[in-house]
């Protein structure tokens, strides 16, 4: 059973061709294989890999739910704070 953040992927690469796929993997700094094998469950996603993908999906693949232990709302806070 995929979780929210992996069924977010699925949905996101779905509709791409194999060739944009793996342009996303390379943007995200990994391959298709391991983006499969987290989609699957056979693996996880690490924080970094979450923030990649949530970058270069534009935010349509939330970091948050792909690997929801992190303090994301921490981080945010931080920036926030520094630039005020």
């Amino acid at each position: 059973m995929l979780n929210r953040g992996t069924a977010q992927l699925k949905q996101y690469l779905k509709p791409m061709s194999k060739e944009e796929r793996t342009a996303f993997a390379d943007r995200c700094g990994t391959t298709i294989g391991n983006l499969n094998q987290i989609i699957y469950g056979n693996t996880t996603c690490g924080a970094s890999l979450a923030i990649a993908i949530d970058r270069e999906s534009s935010s349509e693949v939330r970091c948050d739910d792909l690997y929801p232990t992190a303090d994301y709302q921490y981080l945010r806070n931080q920036k926030e704070a520094s630039s005020a």
